[in-house]
């Protein structure tokens, strides 16, 4: 496929590599973004392989706990004027209610919501504002302490991004703590046995591919491999990451330390893997132009 200039830009800004390396690494890879990030970081000229950074959807997350349980509900909206409205919040904040009640976002679509279904109410919202919106998805979680936390909160319970942790003894203050460090840090997985085995295997083979280049013997490589996958793990599993809070602990020692056991969490950050093509509206003022 033919290599334009904005493939090439996007790919520069999600790995700070350089131009020509940028082209190099969509024509060795036929345009495929994602393995042009794996191929730049290959050959050790990525800087950043955040792929995940490509959103765009506006809206709002709510967070609601009653009991032992949680939930994160994400509603979208258009514009990031809507999430401003006082009666799109009032209407996020009714959903998330109603999904106490029920398991997945099919079902909290169908669920009552005085008298209505919540797609019903949604759809009834969009006429009376004049934007799309959908309910996109929903994330409960159950344990002995359920705490909820809001980053950057336009009102209680209510954000850009919403996090659920639940806990085996201890206290909601260290709840709070860790919910704020997952907003931040955002874990991949509670812990190594939970991380996805086609993800690890992957790291994996970019890491030995990237120890290969360096030309040293394959025992040496292997011990290189181990060593670079425990960190890999460890950055990317909440219970070994290091806590914000106190960076001399891990998050599962901070918490051992006052006798308790994280056993789940949830982050959910509005329109997280949403990718919205962006316009040139001057070139295609341009392009009308030229008939």
């Amino acid at each position: 496929m033919a290599i334009t200039a904005a493939l090439v830009k996007e790919l520069r800004g999600a790995t700070g590599a350089g131009m020509m390396d940028s082209k190099k690494a969509l024509t060795e890879t036929n345009g495929d973004m994602e393995a042009a990030v794996d191929w730049l970081r290959t050959k050790g000229l990525a800087k950043a392989a955040k792929k995940s950074s490509r959103t765009a959807a506006e809206g709002l997350v709510a967070v609601c706990v009653e009991g032992n349980k949680g939930v994160a509900v994400e509603v979208n909206s258009e514009t990031d004027f809507v999430g401003k409205n006082a009666d799109f919040q009032e209407m996020v904040a009714g959903i998330s209610k109603v999904a106490l009640g029920v398991s997945n976002v099919d079902a909290l679509n169908a669920a009552d919501m005085g008298g209505k279904t919540v797609a019903e109410v949604v759809t009834a919202k969009v006429a009376t504002i004049g934007e799309n919106m959908s309910v996109r998805r929903m994330s409960a979680l159950e344990g002995d302490v359920v705490v909820s936390y809001v980053h950057n909160a336009v009102i209680a319970g209510m954000g850009k991004i919403g996090v659920l942790v639940a806990l085996t003894g201890g206290t909601e203050a260290l709840g709070k703590q860790i919910a704020m460090h997952i907003a931040a840090v955002n874990p991949a997985a509670l812990s190594e046995a939970d991380l996805d085995a086609a993800v690890v295997e992957k790291e994996k083979q970019i890491q030995m591919d990237i120890a290969r280049e360096s030309g040293k013997p394959e025992a040496v490589i292997e011990k290189m491999i181990i060593g670079r996958m425990k960190k890999f793990i460890g950055e990317s599993t909440l219970l070994n990451q290091s806590f914000v809070v106190n960076p001399d602990l891990t998050v599962g020692a901070a918490a051992k330390e006052v006798g308790a056991t994280i056993t789940g969490f949830v982050r959910l950050e509005v329109g997280e893997g949403i990718e919205v093509v962006k316009e040139d509206f001057a070139a295609e003022v341009a392009k009308v132009a030229q008939g």
